[in-house]
């Protein structure tokens, strides 16, 4: 059977639906190699970063994923952590107790805490994982160092304390030696915010910055009653803009203070 002839017309049509759906296929197939790419890119580039460190570098200031400590965990804890915890309510600090942490070699904490206020409605944030020991040693210095001097120099209490880093694990750069943080007992200083909307960063001050630079060289140097080590601007390049406070145990009692 001889089929017929299109018309002009039809045959006009037919080739417009055609030359649309083959424009529609191409560019179907450029974005499906658009989004391969990029997921292959972004899957890269999060293995990189794993492998810097078990920790995810770009999350070392947020807490843990951790669930709370059970009622069972909490009652058989030893004297010595049941007393700092008394210590940390006694101060009106904000905390609540998580479940162990072990990523495996020095990165552990046995009866972790996670560090979220102190009294006066300071706030931490994002809040920190530590030791209870660490918690309480900041505690003491946020009421009766940072606090205090805050309210003498700019007549204004502290509302946030911002921090970058608490438990990471991870070591002491350029080193093989286990970074305190990875024990949960070092908190880094990033920023301070004080309820009168100013927001002192820390970091080398200008030269006519005199009620910044006094707070922060008056509360860093205070912090060798309270850390073993303090670190901050000046030291080095990687302490340009933070205060690493942390309880290091060394032979004879000896602090780094820098």
């Amino acid at each position: 059977m001889l089929s017929r002839p299109l018309s002009r017309s039809r045959a006009s049509t037919i080739a417009r639906h055609a030359t649309l759906l083959t424009a529609a296929l191409a560019l179907l197939g450029l974005s499906a190699c658009g989004n391969r790419g990029e997921t292959s890119r972004s899957s890269s580039r999060t293995t990189g970063m794993q492998r810097l460190v078990p920790s995810n570098p770009m999350m070392v200031g947020y807490p843990r994923m951790s669930l709370p400590m059970s009622s069972a965990g909490t009652a058989s804890m030893p004297a010595e952590e049941v007393a700092c915890r008394r210590a940390l309510k006694r101060m009106g600090v904000a905390y609540q107790d998580l479940q162990p942490i072990n990523d495996g070699g020095s990165c552990r904490i046995d009866y972790p805490v996670k560090l979220m206020g102190f009294s006066g409605n300071i706030e931490m944030k994002p809040a920190a994982t530590l030791t209870c020991d660490m918690a309480l040693a900041f505690a003491t210095w946020t009421k009766d160092e940072l606090a205090p001097n805050a309210r003498s120099r700019y007549w204004s209490g502290v509302k946030t304390i911002h921090q970058g880093s608490s438990y990471s694990c991870r070591r002491i750069a350029g080193t093989t030696v286990a970074s305190e943080h990875s024990k949960g007992n070092a908190l880094d200083v990033m920023r301070i915010e004080l309820k009168n909307g100013r927001d002192i960063k820390v970091q080398k001050q200008g030269l006519f910055a005199f009620r910044a630079r006094g707070l922060l060289n008056t509360v860093r140097a205070d912090g060798c009653s309270y850390f073993t080590t303090v670190l901050g601007p000046g030291y080095n390049a990687d302490h340009a803009d933070h205060f690493h406070f942390d309880i290091k145990e060394r032979r004879n009692g000896y602090r780094a203070c820098r």
